[in-house]
């Protein structure tokens, strides 16, 4: 567990002090909360990052809610229907806060008991705040996300593949900040 989390603080910091991404391998590690990922075979994409430290990315969303453990149950039912890796990246939902976030004891201390956003291409679920893809959601509002990807036709086969049993399933194209936000 601690492994896991020292790993992921590496890459965050890895990443902080890298001014470009290009060519940059991202890797999902495993993590501590609800994590459901294959350890041994880490999911590697390249990123694409341009020069204003932006790249678009398309976003494939399951579905919405304000009701974060509904869109958690239907996370791991997805899992186990279609064997999609799940990647939570330590985050859980803290009800005091009423939050998406970090455990407060994370190594990030800047994040640490914060919502933190996944920023760059994965096939994973996950579950974030709309807002941070698509600018006119409500601050509140949960996605369950199903993959950021890099190219248009990989996200639109996601897509396709999804909509024979979601029925709710969109996608955004997104403009997602890459640089370093520590």
């Amino acid at each position: 567990m601690k492994i896991a989390l020292i790993f992921l603080s590496l890459f965050w910091l890895c990443a902080c002090n890298t001014k470009s991404h290009e060519n940059k391998k991202v890797i999902s590690p495993a993590n501590v909360h609800d994590t459901v990922s294959n350890v041994e075979t880490p999911i590697v994409m390249e990123s694409k990052a341009k020069e204003n430290e932006e790249s678009v990315y398309f976003v494939i969303i399951a579905d919405t809610s304000l009701n974060y453990f509904t869109l958690h149950k239907k996370m791991f039912e997805l899992h186990r229907n279609l064997n999609i890796p799940i990647d939570t990246m330590g985050r859980y939902f803290n009800k005091d806060k009423d939050l998406i976030a970090l455990p407060d004891n994370s190594e990030d201390e800047m994040y640490a008991g914060e919502y933190l956003p996944r920023r760059f291409p994965s096939s994973d679920l996950s579950l974030e705040y709309l807002k941070f893809y698509q600018s006119q959601a409500d601050n509140k509002i949960i996605a369950l996300v199903a993959g950021i990807y890099e190219s248009e036709k990989e996200a639109d086969s996601v897509l396709t593949v999804l909509q024979k049993g979601e029925k709710k399933v969109f996608r955004i194209k997104a403009k997602i900040y890459e640089d370093c936000i520590h």
